[in-house]
């Protein structure tokens, strides 16, 4: 089951989820963890070795206590007695130090697991194609990381070594009983299925609906984490009362799902500790007979009773321990799923390279394409066009006429259904993604900036960079006098978002990264669009000299910044439906004539002039 499946899963009512396969095997998803546990052999052989000597330590005390009082209580020898206080001290120091170093390596283990899974499941996801993105949640992805990472840590720090140590210790209790009396021990044998079978039975429900009660969370985080960032907005629209009460709903169907949960495990605790303590009842009243007839001593009694107390407490910790570890392993299949989810986009066994040096050729030929979320409409159809090395191209066109998918598809964010696209002649499917996004530079409309310091914000744009680099690339973006206006200059932190910024800022944050890229390749989505007047004309003045020998790309909403362009093609519908310079254009009186009319009050003359 995909992340796509289990978003669409959890908007079906409690009670009504899809059936889990391998239910009957509820622990199943974290035998995925083993790798992880392996891979430290160390810390897991620490483990085990002090966790045997806890529990062999646990395991000897029911001894000692029968030889004291069969033999040191009957001859009323007080050096005897003595000794063998003595050595249970021993005995209890040894048990007290092995359970503290178990402790240390199994929670050290548990941290460093849980750490490597993190950065594998980010590293993951980082690159997975967008298509997973147009259909996921951000929010959601990043409860997986926190949420249920924390839910595996403490299964593996807490609950799993808890669980080992009561299977150790019912597991010897049960044999030391039975060497103790076979007759009282076939008692525990026929307890053994009323205890056990119900124990299976919850715990395939405590998954289930710990399972739920996760995906529920989730949501939740998902739907605050998704209104905390765009606060503003909420604010400015006096949306708050609504968000509060949809947050609040949320909130409430995890609650409910995580108190049927809760309910579950309280039944499944009721069941295991009571049929587990009725059993002991039953077996002491028939050792007390054994020892009134002389079949058995006290002390031997005594100790079936310590060793039956062992495994009841053992059998009764599992049945607790048990719910926790459904939990994990739901944990477990949420963050399997995002590491099982392959990449739409992926490199060939034998890419070609790019041709070096590069020269900037872009050519579509009869490519066709429809976004994997809606396959149904489709965005580009039969497109067909060729970017010269050093040639600007520009795009225009109506909303929805497939301006924006030429750059996911130029970036292989996607590829297409049919045609091809090449860059210096290598069809972008033959090449390495990465290879190609190298050669290649943007500038957004919407500019993402990082909570980070402003170096490096401009720094994005090429790793390693240089601090004179990067002050170079901002000064050619206009971008320097802004920065060194701010409170610490290059190291001035820009908050989430970027949202100390002006958007006009922010936009040449963009310029900035992309100068400092230098790539042969420039794609510009209406990168002016946030400038005033006076700080457009500098700007503009800047790109042209980063556009000065690179293949640009512009698509464009103000036609005005596209005049200069050596080409013009108009979209509309995923097709090139007109191509020329802008007298051309407008003199042939189709789509780009009346989107200059609209521009400039209707009067086309002014348009003219203004190219002029």
């Amino acid at each position: 089951m995909n992340l796509r499946d289990m978003l669409e899963g959890n908007a079906m009512a409690e009670g009504k989820a899809a059936p889990e396969a391998g239910s009957h095997r509820s622990l199943d998803p974290l035998r995925q963890l083993l790798p992880y546990i392996i891979r430290y052999r160390g810390l897991t052989a620490g483990t085990v070795l002090f966790l045997l000597i806890a529990a062999l330590a646990a395991l000897a005390l029911p001894l000692a206590v029968r030889r004291m009082i069969d033999h040191g209580f009957s001859g009323a020898d007080g050096a005897f007695i003595a000794n063998y206080f003595a050595m249970l001290l021993i005995v209890a120091a040894i048990l007290a130090l092995a359970s503290a170093l178990r402790y240390y390596f199994v929670v050290t283990l548990s941290e460093r697991v849980v750490a490597d899974l993190r950065r594998d499941v980010f590293s993951h996801v980082m690159r997975l194609s967008p298509a997973f993105f147009d259909q996921a949640q951000s929010g959601e992805i990043v409860s997986r990381l926190a949420a249920d990472a924390t839910q595996i840590k403490s299964a593996i720090g807490a609950t799993a070594s808890v669980a080992l140590r009561n299977i150790i210790m019912g597991a010897g209790a049960v044999v030391m009983m039975v060497v103790t009396s076979q007759r009282l021990s076939l008692l525990v044998l026929v307890a053994i299925p009323v205890i056990v079978l119900p124990l299976m039975a919850f715990g395939r429900s405590v998954r289930r609906r710990a399972r739920l009660a996760q995906d529920e969370l989730a949501q939740a985080t998902a739907f605050a984490g998704e209104q905390i960032s765009a606060v503003r907005v909420l604010q400015a629209f006096t949306y708050e009362k609504t968000v509060i009460s949809r947050f609040a709903a949320a909130v409430d169907a995890a609650f409910v799902a995580a108190k049927a949960s809760i309910a579950a495990r309280a039944v499944l605790t009721f069941v295991a500790i009571f049929t587990t303590f009725a059993s002991m009842v039953v077996m002491l009243w028939v050792g007390s007979r054994d020892v009134l007839t002389g079949a058995m001593t006290v002390g031997t009694l005594g100790q079936f009773l310590l060793y039956a107390v062992l495994a009841a407490g053992a059998i009764g910790a599992l049945s607790e321990v048990w719910g926790e570890l459904s939990q994990a392993a739901g944990a477990a299949e949420r963050m399997s799923e995002l590491l099982a989810e392959e990449p739409a986009i992926t490199t060939s066994s034998h890419p070609i390279a790019l041709p070096s040096p590069p020269q900037g050729n872009v050519e579509f030929r009869n490519v066709h394409f429809a976004y994997p979320s809606r396959p149904q409409q489709t965005a580009l159809r039969g497109l067909s066009f060729h970017v010269a090395a050093g040639e600007t191209v520009a795009i225009v066109g109506p909303s929805g006429a497939g301006k924006s998918t030429i750059f996911s598809l130029i970036l292989r964010y996607y590829d297409t259904d049919e045609g091809s696209i090449l860059i210096d002649g290598i069809d972008l499917r033959q090449a390495d993604p990465k290879a190609v996004r190298e050669r290649i530079a943007i500038v957004p409309q919407d500019v993402t900036v990082f909570a980070t310091t402003i170096f490096e914000n401009i720094a994005f744009g090429r790793p390693g960079a240089t601090r004179e680099e990067i002050e170079a690339a901002a000064k050619a973006a206009l971008a320097h006098d802004f920065i060194m206006a701010l409170g610490q200059g290059y190291d001035t932190q820009v908050g989430e978002r970027g949202v100390t910024l002006s958007g006009g800022q922010r936009q040449r944050i963009a310029i900035a990264r992309a100068i400092l890229r230098d790539a042969p390749i420039l794609l510009l989505d209406e990168a002016t669009s946030s400038l005033d007047a006076e700080s457009e004309t500098f700007v503009q003045t800047a790109l042209e000299r980063l556009m000065a020998g690179r293949s640009t790309i512009v698509v464009a909403h103000r036609l005005a910044t596209i005049l200069k362009a050596d080409r013009i093609l108009v979209m509309d519908e995923g097709r090139i439906v007109e191509e020329g310079n802008h007298t051309e254009l407008v003199a042939r009186g189709g789509i780009y004539a009346r989107l200059a009319s609209l521009q400039f009050d209707n009067d086309p003359e002014a348009f003219r002039g203004a190219a002029e």
